[in-house]
């Protein structure tokens, strides 16, 4: 059985145009189908809960909504091992489907779902706060510059004006400018964790300990992009068992602020200033309280975190 849970609020508006196409669709191809409406914030994840625990044996679960609603889906269900996941894109975002290659297009991305036979296996990233609070995430998950800007973009006037013109995405580099020269940066002390295969494939544990000095951001990716398609670490994939890091410390704020193109043109790999690596697993202890996010949603102020990938968990249809 397929499963949606649609957000009408996602691109502004346009999410309810792509249902009522989808609908029509569904009904077109006569598919049998189920469907429940976000009401309210939080919602999505009490939904997958209840869907993901239904006694089916075939649950397809479909989110018609943002990055946003993905995240909560994702921190909704109860056993990945039940459902097959789909997605048709409506947000200003969209960094979870642009990971995957699914279309904007609604009846492509359909077709898609439709179609999908076997699928693909993916892995999720899991934030853990100081008091022992987990969530996953899809996309990534990050500290400082970024996160700042997730959190005020959820409410930003620049983010609904542009998203009428259909321009959402440029909100994140409107408001990531104003942010930079704005913002304290921090001193955090990293553990980074990963591993190495010898020449017998014989796998050991690496640890490498990390200070970044007037850290800007730290972000943790699953997928390449965040913040609407800037990719901050190129070499990330979703399906690799690791989480792609990309951080940026110890320059001035002006010379950062002349590195955006750098970074949002994916050309800042090995340039001062910014460090990209893999790890299996990363923990932070920092000087203050530093602002969080998962998936662009805020999750709170944390000295203390660590982040892991969950490798192999959730099969989307694709």
């Amino acid at each position: 059985m397929y499963y949606f849970i649609v957000n009408y609020t996602g691109g502004s508006g346009k999410a309810r145009k792509t249902w009522n196409r989808v609908h029509f669709l569904l009904k077109e191809k006569e598919i049998e189908y189920k469907a429940y409406v976000t009401k309210r914030p939080g919602h999505a994840k009490e939904l997958a809960k209840k869907i993901s625990e239904l006694p089916d044996e075939d649950i397809r679960l479909i989110v018609v909504g943002g990055d946003g609603t993905i995240n909560e889906v994702l921190n909704g269900i109860t056993d990945f091992s039940r459902i097959r996941f789909g997605l048709i894109p409506t947000g200003s975002g969209n960094d979870f489907a642009r990971g995957l290659g699914i279309p904007k297009d609604t009846d492509r991305a359909l077709d898609i779902i439709l179609s999908s036979v076997e699928g693909k296996v993916i892995d999720i990233g899991e934030v853990i706060k100081g008091n022992g609070e987990k969530r996953y995430f899809g996309i990534s998950s990050g500290i400082g510059l970024d996160a700042i800007v997730c959190k005020k973009n959820l409410d930003s006037k620049v983010k609904k004006f542009l998203n009428k013109l259909g321009m959402g995405s440029l909100s994140y580099i409107v408001l990531t400018v104003t942010t930079l020269f704005s913002m304290e940066t921090y001193d955090v002390n990293v553990r980074i964790k990963s591993s190495e295969k010898n020449s017998e494939g014989v796998s050991s544990e690496l640890i490498e300990n990390v200070h970044f000095d007037k850290l800007i951001f730290l972000a943790a990716m699953n997928f390449y992009a965040e913040g609407g398609g800037v990719p901050m670490n190129p070499n990330a994939l979703g399906d690799d068992g690791l989480l792609s890091i990309c951080a940026a410390s110890g320059v001035p704020k002006w010379k950062a602020f002349l590195m955006l193109p750098i970074l949002k043109g994916g050309k800042h790999e090995g340039k001062k200033g910014f460090t990209l690596k893999d790890a299996e697993s990363l923990v932070f202890d920092a000087d203050r309280p530093m602002v969080l996010h998962a998936d662009g949603e805020y999750i709170g102020d944390e000295k203390h975190i660590e982040m892991k990938i969950n490798k192999n968990v959730l099969n989307v249809m694709v």
